[in-house]
């Protein structure tokens, strides 16, 4: 059967899908080939907005929206505005609700009213505030004080004084302040014995364990702690020869000017002054020697310093000796006294009890132990052949048994010194002879 023909043309242009016009009008579909697949989606310049981000984009176009603050902006970031200096502003704080806390007062306005303070009541009393500065943030805030280098014991006489120091006030809590003692050795540390070596008619073991004694006595006789506080040094009378430990104690029960203790054994008044702490500073040296007759003879030369705070009746003991013309408070016979200048109390008044001073005291003494063969003694017993003895800072003229060291805080009644000015701590010249009251240069 014949197959009827299409009574209307077909549009030319192919026969693929889009390939022809179908509005008629000659021009070509731009979506013909456009297939709507992933890579299409993915490959958009232009992407729609969502509905919410357009509902309120017509919203806020009328109606901006508000911050309510405490919440930090999504405009915060390296590019946010700077405050002063060139630095970031702080958010705000939260607490654990995110409610903003409140600010703290600025602490810049009171400081600058203390400081305003200050600065007018300065202006006003000068002095004062230097006075309360140096007393409270000078010494606080000042490097602690370099203490003198240490000295070893002397092996040889020295060939001049020690160096000169700060005039400094000595206190309780610095009582070797303003004293060339500060380096020297502590208490029985200075009592170096040299080699023992047989010497007369005793053997070199003799000789040691004699001077072991001398040591032994030195000790007790000047740095036993009792001792010094006053108390009746029997440990020392107790190693002396019959005759000397006779002596020594008459002078402990009456004390004379002929026959005074303190060149046997240092002690202080307890009333009037006591022992700051437990050291005493020692210089000097032994040596020793054979006597000419088959004995032993002990060579002593020290120095003691003893730092002294002031007792409770220090100031009325002071205020109730007096001098008669001619004697000062110094020392014992061929001794010194007291430093030149002494500070008055009115000077001190606010000093309290934290002043404390020194008394240097030297002792020279020669120490013989005889051939027990040809004399009556005994040979484990000290008797002393020879003793010179000097105090500085010590009343000359005051014979009961003790050392009574000046204070500064307390005023004194004493005439000017009539002696020579001498240094206590120069070991390099003997103690002279003097029967005047002198003054020491320093203590």
């Amino acid at each position: 059967m014949p197959i009827a023909e299409d009574p209307q043309p077909r549009p030319s242009g192919g026969d693929e899908p889009g390939g022809s016009d179908p509005s008629g009008t000659g021009e070509k579909d731009p979506f013909a080939g456009l297939v709507l697949d992933d890579e299409f989606v993915r490959g958009a310049t232009v992407k729609e907005q969502s509905g919410r981000t357009r509902m309120l984009s017509a919203r806020w176009k009328h109606t901006p929206p508000v911050d309510p603050g405490g919440r930090r902006s999504v405009n915060d970031g390296p590019s946010a505005a700077k405050g002063r200096f060139g630095r970031k502003p702080k958010p705000a704080a939260l607490d654990p609700w995110g409610n903003p806390r409140p600010r703290r007062r600025g602490w810049r306005a009171p400081l600058l009213v203390v400081l305003t303070v200050a600065v007018v009541l300065s202006v006003m009393n000068v002095d004062g505030l230097r006075t309360w500065f140096s007393d409270h943030v000078w010494k606080s805030s000042s490097a602690a004080p370099v203490p003198l280098p240490t000295v070893a014991p002397e092996t040889a006489k020295p060939t001049a004084a020690p160096p000169a120091t700060p005039d400094d006030q000595p206190t309780v809590d610095r009582p070797w302040k303003g004293s060339p003692a500060e380096g020297w050795p502590n208490g029985q540390e200075a009592f170096v014995l040299p080699e023992a070596k047989a010497v007369g008619v005793f053997s070199a073991d003799e000789v040691a364990d004699q001077l072991q004694s001398v040591k032994t006595y030195l000790t007790a006789a000047n740095l036993d702690p009792q001792v010094i506080a006053g108390a009746r040094p029997e440990a020392s009378l107790a190693m002396l020869d019959r005759a000397d430990r006779a002596n020594a104690g008459a002078a402990l029960d009456h004390p004379t000017k002929e026959t005074d203790p303190t060149s046997w054994f240092t002690r202080f008044d307890p009333r009037e002054a006591a022992l700051v702490g437990t050291t005493v500073k020692v210089q000097g040296r032994i040596s020793y020697e054979g006597d000419g007759d088959g004995g032993v003879l002990v060579h002593t030369d020290f120095t003691f310093v003893y730092p002294l705070q002031p007792g409770p009746d220090a100031e009325k003991l002071a205020s109730s000796r007096r001098r008669t013309p001619g004697t000062a408070p110094g020392t014992a016979p061929g001794g010194t006294a007291k430093p030149a200048g002494l500070a008055s109390r009115a000077a001190a008044a606010n000093t309290g009890d934290t002043w404390t001073t020194r008394t240097i005291v030297r002792k020279v003494d020669d120490i013989r132990f005889y051939d027990p063969k040809h004399y009556k003694v005994d040979a484990k017993k000290l008797v002393f052949d020879k003793t010179q003895w000097d105090a500085g800072n010590s009343a000359c003229d005051v014979y009961d048994g003790f050392l009574h060291p000046q204070f500064q805080q307390f005023e004194s009644h004493d005439p000017a010194p009539t002696g020579p000015t001498t240094d206590p701590y120069d070991r390099s010249k003997d103690i002279a002879p003097a029967d005047q009251c002198g003054s020491v240069s320093r203590t």
